[in-house]
């Protein structure tokens, strides 16, 4: 997919100083990347409290079946 972005130059060039990527379009993809990566990690983060567990479980119940 082509997309005609106008991206600040010294923003694109520092990200190149900073990560290995070699061109412009690596530098976005892997921002793209990362940008995905964290929103997916917020998302399970926000699911902490919300899932109800019975207390009366026995996880150590199944490790003893064979």
């Amino acid at each position: 997919m082509t997309i005609n972005l106008q991206i600040d130059e010294a923003l694109i060039q520092e990200a190149l100083a900073l990560g290995n990527q070699q061109t412009e379009r690596d530098v976005v993809e892997e921002a793209l990347r990362e940008y995905v990566q964290r929103r997916k990690q917020r998302m399970i983060l926000d699911l902490f409290g919300t899932i109800d567990y019975d207390s009366d479980y026995n996880y150590k119940q199944q490790r003893q079946r064979q």
